[in-house]
């Protein structure tokens, strides 16, 4: 029998993770994109969403959840890119 703990996850956002949410597992970001674009739109900088993390609910609260936007400390996009193509994201989080 599985045993739901306390459990949190960290991954890209995929079908593989779709079946947490019947064990009452809910993703740490919402509509936020995580990924950067090969070259900025206007002000958009940000591709996708794909990391996330995923906590069980019941055991799990959320204090604050964000991603930090490394890429406007640097004067290009490009420059940007070369520490990763990913902004980083955080949670922070109290076990009941």
């Amino acid at each position: 029998m599985y045993q739901r703990d306390n459990g949190i996850f960290i991954g890209p956002i995929n079908t593989v993770f779709n079946p947490l949410k019947n064990f009452g597992y809910k993703s740490l970001l919402t509509n936020q994109k995580t990924s950067l674009r090969q070259k900025c739109l206007k002000q958009d900088c940000l591709a996708s969403e794909y990391d996330n993390m995923f906590y069980f609910s019941k055991k799990v609260t959320v204090e604050n959840a964000g991603v930090e936007n490394f890429y406007t400390k640097f004067v290009t996009l490009k420059e940007a890119r070369k520490i990763s193509d990913h902004i980083p994201i955080y949670g922070i989080v109290v076990i009941k």
